[in-house]
């Protein structure tokens, strides 16, 4: 027998890489019926990408609660921890009310999404809330979509890495990797260039910005934005691909 917490429930709800029509099905669901949507935003002046992505799908209901909330894009702890400690205490309000809360987050939320953060939090600050991740379509897979690129087959391998923190590894990846997926690379870009070149593989790279949106940009001459200001979320894909799948596996092994 199942007993219920004295909290509501608590989502973690993908809207994918941009595009409102990649929302899955599941998460239009949730969105519609839950009783409070907790919604992101890095910036107290601009609105919510997230939101933006998944509002035209959420029907009206003046007894749903949006409930805005300030993540502000930071490494240093001193502001974050504060900032995402007021936010679970907004969420807490709710789910202590007994009303179910949906997180929305950009992309999916297993890959690099700050509902993941909320989700190691919960546990302790509601002991036995039930909690469910809905997920979804992820930019990781939606940019080689829209660029006509595989991340792998047959025995191919890919990996993927932030670009703020992972650069200094890519002289090594290159060498193990036949893609690579480069997300945040925005503030990066003249660095990546500049290795990129080192490598000899600057052709081999291509940067996609507001991925499967009216506004997508594919730049395969990355060298011509160096001196741009590039979006954040922006990401830049490296297809090497060496192995070249399974029917180069069934040429290797009959020679």
């Amino acid at each position: 027998m199942n007993v219920k917490t004295k909290y509501g429930k608590l989502y973690g709800v993908g809207v994918g890489p941009g595009a409102t029509d990649l929302i899955t099905l599941r998460a239009v669901h949730i969105l519609n019926s839950t009783a409070v949507l907790a919604i992101p935003k890095s910036s107290e002046s601009l609105p919510s990408f997230s939101w933006r992505v998944c509002s035209p799908v959420v029907q009206e209901n003046e007894t749903q609660e949006k409930l805005f909330l300030h993540f502000p894009m930071t490494k240093d702890p001193n502001i974050l921890i504060p900032a995402w400690d007021k936010a679970f205490k907004e969420i807490g309000l709710r789910l202590e009310k007994g009303l179910d809360v949906a997180f929305i987050t950009q992309g999916d939320p297993s890959v690099y999404s700050s509902w993941s953060y909320l989700l190691e939090e919960a546990p302790e600050r509601w002991p036995g809330i039930e909690i469910e991740i809905v997920p979804a379509v992820s930019s990781i897979t939606a940019i080689p979509a829209s660029l006509l690129t595989p991340l792998a087959d047959g025995r191919e391998r890919f990996c993927v890495l932030p670009a703020t923190y992972g650069l200094e590894d890519l002289e090594k990846l290159i060498q193990d990797f036949d893609t690579i997926v480069l997300t945040k690379v925005g503030q990066v870009v003249p660095e990546l260039i500049k290795i990129l070149k080192e490598q000899n593989i600057l052709e081999n790279a291509t940067y996609v910005s507001y991925g499967t949106t009216d506004r997508q940009r594919i730049v395969k001459d990355i060298e011509s934005i160096k001196n741009e200001t590039c979006d954040y979320f922006s990401m830049v894909i490296i297809s090497i691909r060496r192995r070249k799948g399974v029917l180069r596996g069934i040429s290797d092994d009959s020679e």
